[in-house]
C-alpha cells in the first residue's frame, strides 16, 4: 500500500523558516519523482516544486521563489522542503505527491503569524 506522509508544519512567525519532511513507503522510492504542493485558505492547490529520481529540481511556484529548497534522502525514504523568509500568505496546507499518480499525503498545516 502505497503511503505518502508529511511532517514539520505548525506555527511559525513571520520571517522564519522551515522544513517539512515527505515520508514514502508501498513504492520504490528511489525511483520516484516527488512534487510538494500548496493550498492556501480560499486558493487553488498550487504546485511547488518537483523532485526528480536524479535529485534535478523544477521549481513551479512564483510566489516562493528564491525562498524554497527541495531535497531527498533516498536512504530515509524522505523528500524535505525547505522555505525561508516566511509570509503570512505561505499560510496552507502542504502536501507531498508522487508524481504521475494519485498517491498523495495527507496533508500537513502550515501556519505563518505572529
Amino acid at each position: 500500500q502505497v503511503q505518502l506522509v508529511e511532517s514539520g508544519g505548525g506555527l511559525v512567525q513571520p520571517g522564519g523558516s522551515l522544513r517539512l519532511s515527505c515520508v514514502g513507503s508501498g513504492f520504490t522510492f528511489s525511483a520516484a519523482a516527488i512534487s510538494w504542493y500548496r493550498q492556501g485558505p480560499g486558493k487553488e492547490r498550487e504546485l511547488v516544486a518537483t523532485i526528480n529520481t536524479l535529485g534535478e529540481i523544477t521549481y513551479s511556484s512564483d510566489s516562493v521563489a528564491g525562498r524554497v529548497a527541495i531535497t531527498r534522502d533516498n536512504n530515509e525514504n524522505t523528500v524535505y522542503l525547505y522555505l525561508d523568509s516566511l509570509k503570512q500568505e505561505d499560510t496552507a496546507m502542504y502536501y507531498c505527491r508522487r508524481f504521475g499518480t494519485e498517491d498523495w499525503g495527507q496533508g500537513i498545516q502550515v501556519t505563518v503569524s505572529s
